[in-house]
């Protein structure tokens, strides 16, 4: 898990190129399988939050990095972006390992 300012920095950097992978109103089982499913392919992923006002929204995030095990690197407006390591990532689809050689 990122603990330093510039690891962080860095994933911001990534996630701004990224597009939302799931659309969350309420996290139910069906929901959670995708969110986990994501995060074990692409290790950094950014979600949107559909709640109606910020507690709601913040209680939702809270639960799902709590669920999944990740960590909210960034939250802006209602998007979110979440990382949870791979150990053995896949070079194809790690959001990571694909964005990180590029110039930004």
């Amino acid at each position: 898990m990122p603990s330093d300012n510039t690891t962080r920095k860095q994933f911001r950097a990534i996630g701004h190129k990224l597009n939302p992978v799931v659309m969350v109103k309420a996290l139910t089982e069906n929901v959670g399988a995708e969110i986990d499913r994501a995060l074990r392919d692409h290790e950094l992923i950014k979600i949107k939050v559909l709640a109606e006002d910020r507690e709601d929204k913040k209680r939702l995030i809270d639960e799902i990095c709590s669920k999944q095990g990740a960590e909210l690197i960034q939250q802006s407006g209602h998007n979110a972006l979440l990382f949870r390591a791979n150990p053995k990532p896949n070079p194809k689809l790690s959001n990571l390992l694909r964005y990180r050689e590029l110039p930004n």
